[in-house]
């Protein structure tokens, strides 16, 4: 790989690796991926949240990353991300990535000062009139009232993603990366128009940004499917891709900039609208498939005899603490627990339904959507478990290796990438 080729594809992919142990599974899924004409590049993403919870750091990432690329040939571009980090935690991330996700969300709402605040709406006054193309649902119309709204509520996050940006360049000196930012941690959707002046105020921070990751109306929960009007966010994605594109020419933005999807994984009913969009306007996308790869570990750990004890310990254990392991997802989590079987309960099940419990059939009544929530945010015990889950992971290789592959292929790729070759 060119490593002085900073520039991410027009469709890539975030394969979180929780153990770094399905490197070379996942770039088999972009192989398999590769010869049916889609090409997608693989960005290893792991955020400072995670890595503290499991005891590692951003280096094993990298190491796993750059180890699977060369056992599978992968001669093609990767990346490894710095996800959701800020000022505070960037450090620790410097030197093993080179994909940084600014998450500035936190910094949403607050109060810029009056002088900032007329600073930003006499430099974006240009924007001001009505948006047009072709692919927007009629026209929309940017105001001197949307400029001060927007600056009101957005100035400080994006004067922060200016800080971040800087600091990362100065600290990265020479080498390249790549820069998303990310606002889809934010209480309510982006407007078209909000999206646009956000896209406005980051150029004029001077920030390189190649993927922007809005927040959408609905609920993007870990590992389920999209909950909300499918329609809805239909026409939203369809103006959304438009703004970008209006946006990379209006302010000189990256050529290659594109919308990202958090939290993507599983959003199986929003698939084929996104590859109707994609296909029609031929515009780029990064999904970020989150946890789905640990759900399948679990799952390919189940289908042994050995390992589907294991699994159940995991399950039991997080039965247990689950309000411990769900604080730090409390907003993209929701589980019912009158609706979780209980450990006991679990303790019996043979292998076939466990799996069928945990795995996203929505079409097998045994699916149980709270059952896969609780074991997403599970990795923590599974990491607690130490020597006991590493080698059962190991003696299940096959299986699991097998799961990833197939989650990630056919249920992912071919339903949301248009072919490119």
């Amino acid at each position: 790989m060119d490593r002085e080729q900073m520039v991410l594809g027009k469709y890539s992919i975030g394969i979180g690796d929780r153990f770094g142990l399905e490197g070379r599974a996942q770039l088999r899924a972009l192989k398999a991926a590769l010869n049916e004409g889609i090409e997608l590049t693989p960005v290893w993403n792991k955020s400072n949240r995670e890595h503290s919870l499991v005891g590692t750091e951003p280096s094993s990432t990298r190491q796993a990353a750059d180890e699977a690329a060369r056992e599978e040939g992968w001669n093609r571009s990767y990346f490894v991300d710095a996800d959701h980090v800020g000022l505070k935690t960037v450090d620790r991330f410097i030197e093993a990535c080179d994909f940084f996700t600014l998450d500035v969300a936190d910094f949403i709402g607050k109060q810029a000062s009056d002088d900032d605040v007329q600073s930003f709406v006499d430099s974006v006054s240009p924007a001001i009139g009505r948006l047009q193309h072709p692919d927007l649902d009629g026209s929309l119309a940017v105001t001197a009232a949307d400029l001060h709204r927007f600056a009101g509520h957005y100035l400080v996050a994006v004067r922060e993603a200016g800080k971040i940006f800087a600091y990362l360049k100065g600290a990265k000196g020479t080498r390249p990366f790549v820069t998303e930012v990310s606002v889809d941690e934010a209480t309510e959707p982006q407007t078209p128009v909000e999206l646009y002046l956000l896209l406005a105020g980051l150029a004029g921070e001077g920030v390189a940004v190649q993927t922007i990751a809005p927040k959408f109306c609905g609920k993007f929960l870990k590992g389920v499917d999209y909950v909300g009007d499918v329609t809805a966010f239909g026409r939203e994605f369809k103006d959304d891709v438009a703004i970008v594109s209006l946006a990379t020419t209006k302010f000189a933005l990256p050529e290659n900039l594109k919308l990202s999807i958090h939290s993507g994984s599983d959003k199986f009913s929003l698939y084929p609208l996104m590859n109707a969009v994609l296909a029609k306007t031929e515009a780029g996308i990064h999904l970020k498939t989150a946890g789905t790869t640990w759900l399948e570990e679990v799952s390919g750990l189940a289908a042994e005899e050995e390992g589907l004890g294991i699994a159940k310990k995991i399950y039991a254990q997080a039965y247990d603490r689950i309000e411990e392991l769900r604080k730090p997802y409390e907003t993209v989590v929701e589980i019912e627990m009158n609706k979780l079987p209980s450990p006991a309960a679990v303790m019996r099940w043979s292998a076939e339904e466990f799996i069928a419990a945990l795995r996203h059939n929505q079409r097998d009544p045994r699916f149980n959507r709270d059952f896969r929530q609780l074991v997403h945010i599970a990795f923590r015990v599974a990491a607690e478990m130490g020597d006991k889950f590493k080698q059962g992971m190991l003696k299940s290789r096959t299986s699991i290796e097998q799961h990833v592959v197939e989650n990630l292929f056919v249920k992912h790729i071919q339903p949301l990438f248009p072919k490119t070759i």
